[in-house]
């Protein structure tokens, strides 16, 4: 296997809460190379003194082409890092003794650096991630011209709604109006659900699994009325992966 494997459990859904998920990534990043006989040798310990003396997390974005939003690899790494270090502290925090004083520890940051024009200014992850939202998924000219692409461009908003529920596994980005906009732009407007539909089912499934998932997991404050009719299309499509012929 290759990788953190944190987008392979979010894809599946197999988590509970971030610090699971933080878990994996150390798991998985706790070998140390070096010279002699150090070609991958384990050192957790090292990782998590690492960790716990961790304040901020620096993420250098270098091409126009791939965004946070647009990969998985991103939240995978970066989101669980933070994840992981948020874990680290955590634990000491559990561990300290219970008749001192105990300050709880301050969440991690974590700074997006893009390299790719004049302005370097580091941003705070959530910033980036509002501005790559408004400018991508709600976009309507984007969300038209990866409409327009048929199956690939499906499977692309489909990846990007994956990614939001990657994003707020990981570092805890939950906002009503990302899934609040989608929801307008790929379900209820009917002419664009019916495109994905038709282009890609499996893709347009996992758009509404994702809404769904992110309402039973808290990331998202939606109305019982939004709920059944996610329900309700997503029974309907999955009929029609099946080849049970539910609509004329």
């Amino acid at each position: 296997d290759y990788g953190s494997m944190v987008n392979e459990r979010v894809g599946t859904g197999e988590w509970e809460d971030g610090r699971e998920l933080g878990d994996t990534w150390a798991a998985r990043n706790a070998f140390s190379y070096g010279k002699g006989d150090e070609r991958g040798a384990a050192r957790p310990e090292v990782l998590q003194a690492l960790l716990k003396s961790t304040e901020r997390v620096v993420q250098e974005v270098d091409s126009v082409e791939y965004g946070l939003t647009d990969i998985q690899e991103y939240y995978a790494n970066t989101g669980a890092l933070v994840a992981a270090a948020n874990a680290a502290k955590e634990e000491d925090y559990d561990d300290e003794d219970e008749d001192k004083p105990k300050r709880k520890p301050k969440r991690v940051a974590c700074s997006i650096v893009e390299t790719f024009g004049e302005d370097v200014t580091p941003r705070d992850l959530e910033d980036t991630l509002r501005l790559e939202y408004r400018t991508k998924l709600l976009n309507p000219r984007w969300a038209e011209a990866m409409a327009d692409q048929g199956s690939g461009g499906a499977y692309e908003i489909s990846q990007r709604m994956t990614a939001l529920v990657g994003w707020g596994a990981t570092s805890g980005f939950a906002e009503d109006w990302v899934y609040d906009g989608a929801h307008e732009r790929y379900v209820e407007d009917a002419e664009m659900r019916e495109k994905l539909r038709r282009s890609n089912p499996q893709a347009f499934r996992n758009v509404l699994r994702r809404m769904l998932e992110a309402a039973g997991r808290g990331m998202w404050n939606a109305d019982e009325d939004t709920l059944a009719q996610l329900r309700q299309l997503y029974s309907e499509t999955e009929d029609e992966l099946e080849g049970v012929r539910t609509r004329p």
